[in-house]
């Protein structure tokens, strides 16, 4: 018999719910290839070295050595990580929101609002925007002094005293679910949000009012991204759609400019990239949209002259099931999926040819599904350095160090450009010498018999 996929309940809200419950709770399985995982479960050694060498298919791409440099366990489920300055921050189903320097991942301090469970943060600049159970956004001034952290909270969208005009104003500025997802748009000081509501709200900050909401799917959004060079804005759903919307301009409503993306799979997550290309002898800024979905397929779209959006000749497969979050740094895309691991893939930066992509590293660690990301670049003379941030099911928050090394052939080996003084490349030296081999996903037992469990009384 042929199995149905309802997207009525979302996915987020299913893995939402807490893992480590022993009770026979019946949660409904949506991972259309889960019987694989059973194939591939087993543990793995520790690698000899502190840094892994991910596989690499040819020569001539650049190797990528990676290693977790923190393991924390969180106070329940991480649902959000935004990255401020040297901060990285962490929201949950609590009421607080934590604080970690970047580098070391040393408690800063934290910040406590009256509602909990905060699904959705943005950063810009100074400001923090957190959404919380009572589905409404607080706004915090992250400015510190002296090192001291002391966030000061600036407002909650709607204000309070709106309340009692609710039924004369033309535009409810309150959702009536879970705020998922945010944008920021920098030129025109908009906050964007998404809900379960199946709405979008906009926000013009300067004035603290809502100036514009519309029905934007038939499910839940999941996730929206803005393109900063044109205002465009890109929300996803589990309605399988990847919708594009425009601003009119000198007005405040917004309309749909295209349907990206229909697909019968719910899309949890988006993720874009502007790069700068040469294009006819015009140094463009060109952007690719990328789309993470619940059979764990990863889509793009390249935007072309025009400023329209095509899709990508092919798509991004790797995961084995749902990619729930994904962000873009320069040209490197990363992924966090139900399976528990992350893919790191690479764009290719030639504009001769069609765009390709290749995954260059996959991380693994977590023991549960990878349900929020962030990235952050490092300064560093001799490689490509980058932190990533990661928080799973697991209710564990990892940070790993990642290192991009252009390999250079030299007669019949190959060598990496690295500092003789550095004490991390002499781990690399001892790293290279042992065979790379991909290992397979390690997912909780616990995990693994519910979602069998699910299965098996479908």
């Amino acid at each position: 018999m042929k199995r149905q996929f309802s997207t009525k309940k979302s996915l987020s809200i299913l893995l939402d719910e807490d893992n480590n419950n022993n009770n026979n709770n019946k949660i409904e399985d949506q991972s259309p290839s889960f019987h694989h995982l059973s194939l591939n479960l087993q543990h793995n050694e520790s690698p000899e070295s502190l840094w892994s060498r991910s596989p690499i298919s040819s020569p001539c791409n650049p190797s990528l050595l990676y290693c977790c440099i923190s393991s924390l366990r969180h106070d329940g489920d991480v649902y959000s990580i935004a990255v401020s300055g040297d901060l990285v921050l962490t929201g949950s189903s609590s009421r607080r929101v934590h604080a970690w320097y970047s580098l070391d991942c040393h408690s800063k301090g934290c910040l406590q609002a009256s509602s909990g469970d905060v699904r959705a943060m943005a950063a810009q600049g100074n400001m923090l925007f957190t959404s919380h159970k009572d589905h409404k956004v607080r706004i915090w001034n992250m400015k510190s002094n002296n090192n001291d952290f002391k966030p000061k909270k600036l407002t909650t969208l709607p204000i309070s005293n709106n309340f009692k005009n609710f039924i004369l104003r033309p535009i409810t500025p309150q959702h009536k679910d879970i705020i998922s997802c945010m944008a920021y748009y920098n030129i025109e000081g908009l906050l964007y949000t998404g809900s379960f509501d199946k709405t979008v709200k906009v926000w013009r900050l300067n004035e603290r009012k809502c100036i514009d909401s519309f029905v934007a799917h038939a499910d839940n959004i999941n996730d929206m991204v803005i393109n900063q060079q044109n205002g465009y804005l890109f929300t996803c759903s589990s309605d399988g759609t990847v919708k594009m919307w425009m601003r009119v301009y000198g007005e405040t409503s917004h309309v749909l400019i295209k349907v990206l993306c229909v697909n019968k799979y719910p899309i949890y997550a988006l993720a874009l990239s502007n790069t700068s290309m040469l294009l006819q002898s015009q140094n463009q800024i060109s952007s690719f949209l990328y789309s993470g979905c619940f059979d764990g397929c990863i889509s793009f779209w390249e935007q072309e002259v025009s400023c329209q959006y095509n899709m990508g000749s092919r798509s991004l497969q790797g995961h084995q099931f749902a990619v729930l979050c994904l962000v873009a740094l320069e040209n490197l895309v990363i992924s966090g999926s139900e399976d528990s691991t992350i893919r790191i893939w690479r764009r290719s930066e030639e504009t001769r040819v069609a765009c390709t992509h290749e995954c260059i590293a996959v991380l693994e660690g977590h023991r549960g599904p990878v349900k929020c990301l962030a990235a952050l670049s490092c300064k560093d003379k001799s490689v490509v350095s980058f932190l990533v941030f990661s928080a799973s099911l697991d209710q564990t928050f990892k940070v790993w160090r990642v290192k991009l090394l252009q390999e250079m052939k030299n007669s019949s080996a190959d060598y990496c450009c690295i500092n003789e003084n550095d004490d991390d490349d002499m781990e690399v030296r001892n790293t290279r010498k042992s065979m790379e081999v991909e290992r397979s996903t390690v997912l909780s037992p616990s995990w693994v018999r519910r979602k069998l469990h699910c299965r098996s009384i479908r």
